[in-house]
């Protein structure tokens, strides 16, 4: 079976506060949206940010929490995008996690929280290549 994942669905509480963050703040643009959900295109899958009422009943699975033992990562070409980007996600209604700053692994990152407490990394590794489209590729 073909490795690949097609959407994740947030549950957010305020779409619109929530549509201020990812458009302010990353700087991406819904490829459709209704008074439920907003849909964004990314690089090869769809990230969805659905009314969290709306999710659970769509998922028969009421009480949905936040946050989630869980972060989604957002890699940026070099090491200096990282802090700035942290910074304008923090202004566009993010709540910063952790500032930028070095892994003993390697690499650079920090953490920021959307509106609704989704954990997003906001990464800079020097063995993953990103292409022209966004895409990432593990090693060089």
């Amino acid at each position: 079976m073909q490795q690949q994942i097609s959407v994740i669905t947030i549950g957010v509480a305020d779409l619109a506060r929530s549509r201020h963050f990812y458009v302010d703040g990353f700087g991406w643009a819904p490829v459709f949206e209704n008074e439920e959900i907003i849909f964004y295109q990314m690089n090869g899958l769809m990230l969805g940010t659905w009314l969290q009422p709306a999710l659970e009943a769509d998922m028969k699975r009421p009480g949905l929490c936040r946050p989630g033992a869980f972060a989604m990562a957002h890699n940026v070409p070099r090491q200096q995008d990282v802090q700035p980007l942290i910074d304008r996600l923090g202004r566009a209604g993010g709540m910063i996690l952790r500032r930028g700053d070095a892994p003993e692994h390697g690499g650079f990152r920090g953490y920021v929280a959307d509106p609704d407490e989704h954990a997003w990394e906001i990464a800079w590794n020097p063995a993953w290549s990103i292409d022209e489209r966004g895409m990432v590729t593990f090693g060089l």
